[in-house]
């Protein structure tokens, strides 16, 4: 049997059954349906990204090094993602806040916020902690105030150094006049230090290597500062944490740090856009995971990333992916598979719910339809009997009501109605004969 021989016998099935009128309602609505859906992936999939663009940090800083490492896991998943160098944290949040920049996601310090409204920005998550440490020459000091009159080195201006530091000075009392700032070129500060131009420097673990942490420490006369008010900065200052830095982790045979050492710094977050595509999130949210899952100096395993929210509102997808990880499709198939099948799902899963009801009521409202014609006439036929046998009627009518009866079987027989509903066809003629044979049997006047 061929297609077309196929179709015509399930055409002919269909319309003897449901009427050519119903047959044509509900293969129009199907058809409607199929170019909505269509309409509608063929809209998300265009609109489904597979690139993601980043701004990460300066050249070589670790902000660029873990960016790479993303890059990396992405493509692995069929994700392009772009690197854009930056100046730091402070120019990362200007370029997600400009909208003439395609800048999708970037690493933000906390703190960097400030005073001004998030704008159309969501975090992803903390993924570290970005801790500040202070190294100094001379004797032990205790409180940040006790820099003062000091030359003090406390990070390019518009760095996530400068901004933090800043913040500790004003904590403290401490007024720019009551030390001297210096500006040290970038990765000069050690050796500005050691060469006993700089009494102190600020420098964030964004920019310090653990090697360069055991150089310093291993100068003996320069110090780690020991943030002993590290709970009360944590407390004052809510985007700061306590860190702490264990006796002998960073050297066990020179017992560096000599002592246990308590540090601050904020967390670094995603922050990404608002609209950033679902899917993209949570393959984003995977690489995270893989890169800053285990344990480090400052960290547990398992304690990055996570969802603590400090300036910026956390986005409802990586809400979701911290409640419970990737999609079952995301699990299972390539990301590009499991894109197309979400969107899918997405489409089809509304248009069911839509059209499932929409489909149940079709039935009635046709049967309706086919109802109404053949109801108007009983309308007319109990119109002309209770007219007929009323007692005060007139005899002599009798032709005229035969005449209007005819009337009333000729237009009843040019209803056309599908098999499915012939019983009222045939009840509402078995209904006029009914009237006329009543007629019929009366005295003739």
């Amino acid at each position: 049997m061929t297609p077309k021989v196929f179709f015509s016998r399930a055409h002919k099935r269909l319309t003897a059954t449901f009427g050519q009128g119903q047959v044509i309602w509900i293969a129009s609505l199907l058809v409607l349906a199929l170019v909505i859906a269509t309409g509608i992936l063929v809209f998300m999939n265009y609109a489904a990204p597979t690139t993601l663009t980043m701004v990460s940090g300066p050249k070589g800083s670790s902000f660029e090094r873990n960016a790479e490492k993303y890059r990396k896991i992405l493509a692995r998943e069929g994700v392009t993602l772009k690197v854009i160098p930056s100046e730091g944290s402070g120019d990362n949040l200007r370029k997600l806040r400009d909208p003439k920049l395609r800048v999708d996601v970037g690493f933000v310090l906390g703190g960097e916020l400030r005073a001004t409204e998030p704008g159309p920005l969501v975090s992803l998550g903390s993924v570290s902690y970005q801790p500040l440490m202070i190294f100094y020459r001379g004797p032990r000091r205790q409180l940040i105030s006790d820099f003062k009159g000091l030359r003090v080195d406390i990070g390019e201006e518009g760095s996530g150094t400068h901004t933090l530091g800043l913040a500790l000075l004003k904590a403290n009392s401490v007024e720019p006049g009551e030390l001297t700032l210096v500006s040290t070129p970038d990765g000069q500060e050690e050796r500005a230090l050691r060469e006993n131009r700089v009494d102190a420097i600020f420098v964030m673990g964004d920019s310090t290597a653990q090697d360069m942490m055991r150089k310093l420490m291993h100068d003996e006369n320069i110090r780690l500062f020991n943030v002993v008010q590290a709970d009360g900065y944590a407390r004052r200052i809510n985007y700061l944490n306590k860190l702490e830095l264990p006796r002998g982790a960073l050297d066990f045979g020179k017992d560096l740090p000599p002592e246990d050492t308590s540090l601050v710094g904020p967390t670094v977050e995603i922050i990404a856009r608002e609209g950033l595509h679902p899917a993209l999130s949570d393959v984003l949210l995977e690489a995270v995971r893989e890169v800053h899952g285990g344990a480090g100096l400052f960290k547990k395993r398992g304690e990055f990333p996570n969802a603590q929210e400090h300036e910026f509102r956390i986005s409802a997808d990586a809400v979701r992916y911290y409640a419970s990880g990737k999609s079952y499709l995301y699990r299972t198939f390539p990301f590009g598979i499991a894109s197309v099948i979400t969107r899918i799902i997405a489409v089809v899963v509304p248009l069911a719910l839509l059209l499932i009801p929409a489909l149940k009521l079709v039935p009635a409202i046709y049967r309706w339809r086919i109802e109404s014609r053949i109801h108007r006439w009983y309308r007319a036929l109990l119109d002309l009997e209770r007219e007929a046998f009323d007692p005060a009627a007139d005899p002599a009518r009798r032709e005229d009501l035969l005449r209007h009866l005819d009337q009333i079987e000729e237009m009843a027989s040019k209803i056309v109605v599908p098999a499915a509903f012939g019983d009222l066809f045939y009840g509402l003629r078995g209904h006029i004969c009914f009237v006329r044979n009543t007629l019929l049997a009366q005295p003739a006047p």
